[in-house]
């Protein structure tokens, strides 16, 4: 969802249901969301409302996601079941009725599903080069700087909110923009940086961290952030905080 200008105003996922329309929403961003979605009727029979006290969210991902679904038998009103990889693995969303999710969640451990921590979704999400809102994506970014573009862009939809912008860049612009999302390594024994420190070339500084994790997977620190267009190629030599790094590709790792 953007603005006028073509920034983000959030990033979202967004399931017709019906009867109704879910928009998954960053929690911070909730109530803006709500009140500028709330401007846009007028004579319609809708009612925007937030949804998060009565409804909640279980993520189920990993290779055999569906056939622990199916063998926790998960039934109540309301329930939906979607697919999603938001966190760079296949998997599914289910939303329940909040009462009925500390249930839900049992009868899935019992099925075989093991309860992750939150940084080990972190881990796997920076690994896999997705970024997110409130970290890698705020209200200055413009989606095409992200690399979200072939998810978060229709070319065939229609007028929309910020569309000029996008299309101006795409088009006239050739889709270039001033900076890049892109992914950084670092030696096994470098420590792992804070968000926000600058990265640089030389004495030039030409952008910063957002997120960062030490890797299982590759066995090193690994981080997200953005750079000048210049500076966006694979292999490229730079420095965090003056710490060596190196421009990698995204995904750093591809998790079934």
């Amino acid at each position: 969802m953007l603005n006028a200008q073509g920034r983000m105003l959030t990033d979202m996922h967004v399931f017709e249901l019906g009867n109704a329309v879910l928009l998954t929403v960053p929690a911070a961003v909730t109530p803006a969301i709500r009140a500028h979605l709330d401007r846009f009727i007028f004579s319609e029979d809708v009612h925007v409302q937030d949804a998060s006290e009565s409804l909640a969210q279980i993520g189920v991902y990993g290779p055999l996601a569906r056939e622990v679904i199916a063998g926790a038998t998960l039934e109540g009103p309301g329930l939906v079941v979607i697919a999603d990889d938001e966190p760079g693995v296949d998997g599914f969303d289910i939303f329940a009725d909040r009462a009925l999710a500390a249930g839900m969640r049992e009868r899935l451990v019992q099925a075989g599903a093991v309860p992750v921590a939150l940084p080990d979704v972190e881990t796997v999400r920076v690994e896999s080069g997705r970024p997110r809102w409130g970290a890698d994506m705020d209200s200055d970014t413009i989606l095409l700087e992200a690399g979200i573009d072939e998810r978060a862009i229709s070319r065939t939809k229609g007028c929309y909110v910020g569309q000029e912008v996008i299309v101006r860049v795409m088009d006239r612009g050739h889709g270039r923009v001033a900076r890049r999302l892109v992914g950084l390594t670092f030696d096994p024994a470098a420590g792992i940086p804070q968000p926000g420190a600058h990265v640089s070339s030389g004495d030039r500084e030409i952008g910063r961290v957002t997120s960062a994790v030490w890797s299982p997977a590759l066995a090193r620190p690994i981080a997200l952030g953005y750079v000048h267009r210049d500076f966006v190629a694979p292999g490229t030599t730079v420095s965090v905080s003056g710490v060596p790094a190196v421009v990698a590709d995204l995904p750093f790792v591809r998790h079934g």
